[in-house]
């Protein structure tokens, strides 16, 4: 696995949203039907296959997953995240690629600003962030690892021993952006298959745990909506309405009594960090708690 050292906060700075790139105008061209539909669906594809994209991008099959190279290890950290299988859809949620690739982009760039871990980048600069399958060789290269929407997870017979041997041997899995009863509980039971809560409890992680503290003093586990629910609520964040009225901020412990899982249930932290150059006032509401609390894992991950 990668070796990391403890991490310094860098000088305190002013967090500001990570403006997407504008567009360009369009310019007015009169063109034959036939080649307008032509064109319409090249772009089309040509969008769907972009490394990088906003506004609605990050869904089944829409953005091609970054997998590793021969050269991708080694430059600093990547941030990776699990491509598993769903076997049903959870209003709001697009499976394994919730909220990507724009969440671990953003989140990588924050990661560089305010510590000073070296995080690997392509030679354009972008963040060189990752898709790991639990069977791939290069999931032991991943100090931590991130499952978004999880609670659609059906994992494989050999995804649940990966991930087993993965986590005893001194892995790292966040898990976030999965809401409601049903959703909690098919995880807890992917869950329960890979470590037995009889020898692994899952536990509440209180404000007094270490984890609140590592990097930024965070109070409590924000419940941070999808930007979507929150515009077309009105500025609700409970997207199951009395159902996820509070988010659980759940863990489970290696041998030694650190955490080796953290699940954040009933909020969209990765939300935060993906949308926060699309509206200023989600920004400001939501993203720097959001950080807080992602970077804060991610250091107590890396620490311990």
């Amino acid at each position: 696995m990668q070796s990391v050292r403890k991490v310094q906060p860098a000088p305190d700075a002013p967090l500001a949203p990570i403006a997407p790139i504008a567009p360009i105008a369009p310019t007015r061209i009169q063109l034959a039907p036939t080649i307008i539909v032509v064109l319409v669906f090249t772009c089309i594809a040509s969008l769907a296959w972009a490394q990088f994209g906003r506004g609605g991008f990050g869904g089944f099959f829409r953005i091609r997953p970054r997998f590793a190279t021969a050269d991708t290890f080694g430059h600093g950290f990547n941030y990776c995240r699990v491509m598993y299988t769903s076997n049903r859809r959870e209003a709001g949620g697009q499976g394994w690629s919730t909220d990507y690739p724009d969440a671990e982009r953003n989140f990588s760039k924050r990661l560089g600003e305010l510590t000073k871990m070296r995080v690997s980048k392509e030679p354009t600069g972008e963040p060189n962030h990752l898709v790991v399958r639990l069977t791939d060789a290069d999931l032991y290269q991943c100090a931590y690892i991130s499952m978004e929407d999880a609670g659609t997870a059906q994992l494989s017979d050999a995804e649940v021993d990966a991930l087993r041997r993965y986590l005893l041997k001194g892995g790292f899995l966040w898990l976030d952006d999965y809401w409601g009863e049903a959703a909690w509980d098919q995880w807890l039971h992917e869950m329960d298959r890979v470590l037995p809560a009889t020898e692994y409890p899952v536990f509440d992680i209180t404000p007094d745990h270490p984890v609140f503290r590592t990097l930024f003093d965070v109070k409590k586990l924000p419940q941070i909506p999808s930007i979507q629910f929150w515009r077309g609520s009105g500025g609700d964040t409970s997207e199951r309405g009395e159902e996820s009225a509070m988010p659980d901020f759940k863990g489970v412990n290696d041998k030694h009594g650190n955490l080796m899982v953290v699940m954040m249930h009933d909020t969209d932290v990765a939300d935060s960090w993906e949308r926060e150059g699309e509206d200023v006032r989600f920004f400001y509401q939501f993203s720097p708690d959001g950080y807080a609390i992602g970077l804060n894992v991610l250091m107590y991950a890396m620490t311990h």
